[in-house]
């Protein structure tokens, strides 16, 4: 049979020879595998056209690890912007390398990549279970967070220099990059230092994982903007409420705020394009039927209507130019020359979003995404990202996670749902 699963093979250091510490726990076999498809006949197409159905390696502790646990020294570095779960994160790992294999020495590397390059003079934080006891209480990072890249060579130079055995960087699609290019610096120096990315973003836009932390808690913590606005809305005749809330590439936090707040008439994501014209069309027309309106846009909606920005973020990121605003002057200036009074509250919450802490369903995946993050490193994984994918935890490798970007697919079920609770037209061309 025809294999089909390269792309989704995980890098590994060498062989494990040494008996874990763990005991008393559900131990997972390298042979077990969480199949990418979900759909049965998906699965069986692929059968009968005589190709292996392409799976993802399952994470969890190994009975046999990689590393002695007596030597290892890790490291743990936050990129990127604040994001609900930082925290909780940072404290599974260090508990989880403390007391289920023992490793007492793990170094948290501050602000971002800047925190493994000797130019910026960051020194790094010891983390011991005393530190990290209570950080998942509060909001932001330990470590600190920056954007943008820095020489790999000599952020090698560093953990090679310090005896670092596993990295753990936390962070989104550029984070995963520059993991990847870590890794590879390692692989041409033949050196014996695993790379583990675990998912952060809030825009949940990171391919082959079907959810990233902190997106839970966007979601449930925009229901209170997305609340009053309605409230305003319904206050004032001819009221309308407009939140932005974040996406940049991807809609996935207004689509699913949406559907929790069902008294959202407009989601504009930037996945579906939409003309300026169409929309306001179609807000007029629900102003006069039912006299209010509910507007929901993620940052990166309706960008091409605003001109061509060439302005990038450290990252490399095009800066995005601001929708909410935009659409806030051209839904005034369009009423006042219809020569209907509207009354509009715009409402941002963006930051005060970013810097909650995690809550409960988010705090849980936290835990078990950093667990099984220190077991796949322990067991000798490299070059990978601890994914979740079919209610299991998954190994991901990063070259698969950056391939692309995830996002809405307008012709797929998430969409339909938004268009079938807003009632807005499929189509505002």
């Amino acid at each position: 049979m025809e294999k089909n699963n390269s792309r989704f093979s995980v890098t590994r250091l060498g062989e494990c020879r040494i008996p874990t510490t763990m005991s008393g726990i559900k131990f997972v076999d390298d042979k077990q595998s969480v199949l990418y498809h979900t759909d049965p006949r998906d699965v069986e197409a692929l059968l009968k056209r005589g190709k292996k159905p392409p799976s993802f390696e399952m994470a969890g502790p190994r009975e046999k690890i990689y590393f002695d646990p007596s030597k290892l020294k890790c490291g743990i570095v936050t990129c990127g912007g604040i994001c609900p779960g930082l925290n909780d994160v940072i404290r599974a790992v260090v508990l989880s390398l403390f007391h289920h294999y023992g490793v007492r020495t793990v170094f948290g590397f501050r602000y971002g990549y800047e925190g493994l390059s000797p130019l910026y003079r960051h020194e790094p934080i010891e983390l011991t279970p005393e530190l990290v006891a209570d950080i998942h209480e509060r909001g932001g990072t330990l470590l600190g967070a920056s954007r943008g890249p820095q020489d790999v060579g000599e952020m090698v130079d560093t953990l090679e220099r310090m005896n670092v055995g596993i990295l753990f960087t936390i962070g989104g699609d550029g984070t995963l990059r520059g993991a990847q290019a870590i890794s590879e610096e390692i692989k041409k120096r033949r050196l014996k230092i695993g790379v583990i990315g675990i998912p952060k973003t809030i825009d949940n836009d990171i391919s082959y994982v079907s959810k990233s932390f902190g997106f839970e808690t966007a979601v449930a913590e925009s229901r209170t903007a997305i609340y009053a606005a309605h409230e305003e809305a319904t206050g004032a005749r001819n009221g309308i409420g407009l939140v932005k809330l974040m996406g940049r590439n991807s809609g996935f936090i207004a689509a699913n705020a949406t559907l929790a707040n069902s008294e959202v008439n407009f989601c504009l994501v930037p996945e579906v394009p939409f003309s300026l014209d169409a929309f306001l069309a179609a807000l007029k027309e629900r102003l006069q039927s039912r006299r209010h309106a509910v507007v929901v846009a993620a940052e990166g909606a309706g960008q091409d209507l605003l001109g061509e920005n060439q302005e990038r973020d450290a990252s490399g990121n095009i800066r995005l130019s601001d929708i909410g605003t935009f659409l806030k002057t051209q839904i005034t200036e369009y009423f006042r020359h219809q020569g209907m009074d509207v009354t509009l509250k715009y409402i941002d919450p963006s930051y005060m979003i970013r810097s909650l802490p995690a809550n409960p369903h988010d705090s849980v995946f936290c835990l078990l995404l950093g667990h099984n993050a220190v077991h796949a490193g322990m067991a000798g994984r490299t070059n990978m990202v601890v994914g979740y994918w079919n209610g299991q935890y998954t190994h991901v490798p990063i070259p698969l996670a950056v391939s692309k970007r995830k996002q809405i697919d307008p012709n797929g079920r998430l969409w339909s749902s938004v268009l079938a609770s807003t009632g807005q037209p499929k189509e505002m061309l």
